[in-house]
């Protein structure tokens, strides 16, 4: 079978987007107030409190949170940060970004996330920080990380791009290390077109923060073209243009409130992939663990050719002549030329990570 009508493809990630965004962007754009203004102030506090923070700052990506958090860790040349090699190129790209030096530690092969006693084996009189990523929602093992980050006063940066409703323990992914970073990219499960957020524990991060997103200007630089009158600032860091939009903002004050029910609706999609697939010859992924919530952002086989009879990369061109959107989380990131030329990583050096990124599958879930 080939696809030739567009409309019949099912779109990997799709978004859901409701006629409450389109009155909320409408709206924003007949305010006139398009760029970083009191939409972003709000969505920063509803986020909070959906997490149960205190502070967080709004950001264009994931990627800017995770540089930035880097940066208010201390994090800079010749320290080292500990992270996973299942993970899109931006949580590596980040560490580079901020002068260090990445270090990988393998998975644990089945929950697919940063395997802690290997971060244990990782650890050097260098190491600064670790980014552990919650990959495809399912928290990661944090008790056991923030035990050696206080052995070794060490920074944990939570990369939740995947994590928006995920819990440990009681606890908000995000709120358990220093800071929790996430992502509302158009494919994640609360969406502003490109958009993210930085969860700081302390106060003086979430303000340094602020200060490097806009630039390096002081405090509330956004209001200078408000109807309070012209306002003066100061350079005070040598800042990035990573702020949030109130356009994007508009869209994720709606989203939000429909967070619930899109994650209710993934896992009913997740769990009828459960049983509809356990009788095929797939590694479907574990249920989550006790007194844990799965956020259900990635739903994700692997594919043995020799137990299948079909490639992964066959399966992948099968699937979408089907009409059918596939993705790939993650070729794992030793397998890319890049870092093989820039940090002499290869891919036997991590063998979970990188027998699963060739072997690894998402299929499409989403509440749309």
């Amino acid at each position: 079978m080939s696809i030739r009508d567009k409309d019949d493809f099912l779109v990997f990630g799709s978004p859901k987007i409701e006629e409450g965004e389109i009155r909320e962007v409408e709206a924003v754009m007949r305010s006139g107030w398009l760029g970083t203004g009191p939409r972003v102030a709000q969505f920063e506090r509803e986020f909070c409190r959906y997490r149960g923070a205190t502070h967080g700052v709004a950001l264009n990506s994931c990627s800017a949170a995770l540089h930035l958090s880097l940066l208010a860790s201390g994090v800079g040349p010749g320290d080292e940060v500990i992270t996973t090699p299942l993970t899109f190129c931006a949580t590596v790209n980040a560490i580079l970004h901020a002068g260090a030096t990445p270090v990988l530690a393998d998975i644990d092969p089945d929950t697919l996330n940063i395997d802690p006693a290997q971060v244990r084996a990782r650890l050097s009189p260098r190491t600064r920080a670790i980014v552990p990523v919650h990959f495809a929602g399912r928290p990661c093992e944090m008790d056991e990380l923030m035990s050696l980050a206080r052995q070794h006063e060490l920074k944990v940066i939570e990369d939740c791009a995947h994590a928006i409703e995920t819990q440990y323990h009681g606890r908000n992914a995000g709120t358990i290390g220093d800071f929790g970073c996430f992502s509302f990219y158009v494919t994640k499960n609360i969406v502003t077109g490109e958009g993210g957020m930085v969860l700081a524990r302390k106060e003086e991060d979430a303000a340094r923060i602020r200060v490097l997103g806009l630039h390096g200007m002081t405090k509330d630089a956004w209001k200078r073209f408000s109807d309070e009158g012209y306002k003066h600032y100061y350079v005070v860091e040598a800042g990035f243009k990573y702020n949030m939009m109130d356009l994007q903002a508009a869209i994720g004050l709606q989203q939000l409130t429909h967070v619930e029910s899109y994650w209710r609706r993934r896992k009913q999609i997740w769990d009828r992939y459960v049983r509809e697939l356990a009788v095929l010859p797939l590694t479907l992924p574990p249920a989550p663990a006790p007194d844990t919530r799965h956020a259900h952002h990635l739903f994700t086989v692997q594919l043995d050719e020799a137990r299948c009879g079909i490639s992964r990369d066959s399966f992948l061109d099968a699937m979408t002549a089907q009409g059918i959107g596939v993705g790939v989380h993650y070729l794992a990131l030793p397998e890319h030329p890049y870092y093989q030329q820039r940090l002499g990583w290869r891919p036997e050096h991590t063998p979970h990570a990188t027998r699963v990124g060739r072997q690894i599958v998402s299929l499409p879930i989403s509440a749309s």
